[in-house]
């Protein structure tokens, strides 16, 4: 990995445990964490390795990154789920008071940021599963939390029967389900 395709923000981090040792004789800040912009022309299994369905959930994260390219010329960055406590903590915590959803799958990476108005989460899970919040600031009925299935992958228990999932054609993640509730409560 070239080091100048990455971001740093500030949150903790070990940029020797995600980058490998390539990077462990660098002296980085404990603080800071290597965010990596995700590309989506050259889509990379890069931190979902260890999900049964990574090159669909690389496409689908790659998919986002394309979304927010073209629709607001943003880099779409993510984070080791690891060093993104309080990212989690913020998702799960709208899913538990919102819906009373706890997923048993173990989260790979997050993404945080805001694009105008909007605060935009997402957690990418090693079962395939994406998660965002799209919350916007000026407007409360425009708030609402969505999940997407990468292909291959089954309709996690905690969604099972409480939604309908439509199904999307991408390029880069073949067929996306997904489906979405408004958020109510204010976070």
């Amino acid at each position: 990995m070239n080091l100048n395709q990455h971001t740093t923000t500030g949150q903790k981090s070990s940029a020797a445990m995600y980058y490998g040792n390539k990077f462990a004789d660098q002296n980085f800040p404990k603080d800071v964490t290597m965010s990596c912009v995700v590309d989506f022309t050259h889509v990379s299994t890069t931190g979902l390795e260890s999900s049964p369905v990574a090159n669909a959930l690389a496409g689908l994260r790659a998919n986002e990154a394309r979304y927010f390219k073209t629709k607001y010329d943003h880099d779409f960055t993510t984070t080791p789920a690891s060093e993104s406590k309080d990212v989690l903590d913020y998702v799960n915590r709208i899913l538990r008071e919102e819906r009373g959803i706890e997923f048993a799958a173990r989260p790979l990476e997050t993404s945080h940021f805001q694009v105008e108005n909007i605060k935009w989460t997402y957690i990418f899970y090693e079962s395939g599963l994406s998660v965002n919040v799209l919350y916007n600031l000026d407007d409360p009925k425009k708030r609402a939390v969505g999940f997407k299935l990468s292909e291959g992958m089954d309709v996690p228990a905690e969604l099972e029967g409480k939604f309908k999932f439509a199904r999307q054609k991408s390029k880069l993640a073949g067929t996306i389900r997904g489906s979405f509730f408004v958020i109510k409560g204010n976070y």
